[in-house]
């Protein structure tokens, strides 16, 4: 079965439709009204049926026109849709994907993981967007990022997906005069009369860099405050109070006055890169496999095991976007 129209000629129909006037319509059009008439009798001709009633006062539309004014609305947006996505998909790429990060955001893998990135879409970018360290989402929580390298410290909500990257040892960051300095191992019994170094946040953000589930109940002496990593080292190095961070930190944020001691008794921290569950876009998809890909082939120097990226709190595997 032939087709007795095209898109041009549904065009000049909707206009006549929707004005019910053949000069206004062809107003529209930029077209002449005999030309715009000659195109709608033959478009009748083609259907094989009248749509519309002509009298010398007024235009209106037959049940067939009432019908084909649904459809070729429909089909127009159809067709501009098809269009589009098909420009697009022959053009270059150019979008930005925002990528939340704290501190040394995934430590080594982060500039090996935006290399592949931009091998893998060369017409996209990658910007990388700094958060203090009140902020555990790292900007998901207000949309500001499309991604985030994050330390799963807290309970992972349900609007948030998060697949962990690569787990390494916490340890206590201390000033080098501290007793302390040099000691060893030591146990999160030790330290109970020692003042820590508290991030601004949610509670539970806050314990976990505490180590408080670690204390058996004791109370902690909090010595300072602090938002900004810088504002830490400052507080840890002047002897306000020790500070539980991961063992990168001391790769990147290395300072005269600073050590660290390693930790026997707290549990690891973990790398991940997370999104908002319900951002289904290809941007979000796209760099997170890019992420799991490189961590699943890297090994972050301390890293305690290279594993299978997984998300949080399930088996290895069980990712899926």
């Amino acid at each position: 079965m032939s087709i007795p129209f095209e898109i041009r000629t549904l065009r000049y129909f909707l206009a006549v439709a929707e004005e019910l006037h053949f000069g206004r319509a062809a107003a529209r059009l930029h077209i002449a009204q005999p030309s715009l008439s000659v195109q709608i009798r033959k478009l009748e001709q083609g259907m094989g049926v009248a749509l519309f009633e002509r009298t010398s006062r007024r235009v209106s539309l037959t049940r067939a026109g009432e019908v084909l004014l649904a459809e070729a609305r429909d089909l127009i947006v159809d067709a501009e849709r098809i269009c589009r996505v098909t420009r697009e998909a022959g053009a270059p790429d150019r979008r930005t994907v925002l990528i939340g990060f704290q501190a040394n955001a995934a430590a080594e893998l982060t500039p090996r993981i935006l290399a592949r990135y931009a091998e893998r879409f060369p017409g996209r970018a990658a910007d990388m967007r700094s958060h203090d360290l009140s902020d555990p989402f790292a900007g998901l929580a207000d949309g500001s990022v499309d991604v985030a390298f994050l330390r799963t410290g807290v309970p992972v909500p349900d609007w948030l997906s998060v697949a962990v990257l690569f787990r390494e040892p916490r340890v206590l960051a201390v000033g080098v005069d501290s007793p302390l300095a040099g000691a060893g191992p030591i146990s999160v019994g030790r330290l109970v009369d020692e003042p820590f170094v508290a991030r601004k946040g949610p509670d539970a953000w806050r314990d976990y860099w505490l180590a408080t589930g670690s204390r058996g109940g004791q109370d902690v002496r909090v010595g300072a405050r602090i938002a900004q990593v810088e504002e830490c080292i400052e507080a840890v190095t002047s002897g306000r109070g020790v500070a539980f961070t991961q063992l990168s930190t001391l790769r990147y944020y290395s300072r005269p006055g600073l050590t660290a001691v390693p930790v026997v008794d707290v549990p690891p921290s973990e790398v991940a890169i997370a999104w908002r569950t319900a951002d289904g876009s290809d941007l979000v998809r796209d760099f997170v496999e890019t992420a799991r890909a490189v961590a699943a082939t890297t090994r972050v120097p301390g890293a305690l095991d290279r594993v299978l990226p997984r998300m949080a709190g399930q088996p290895v595997g069980s990712v899926s976007l």
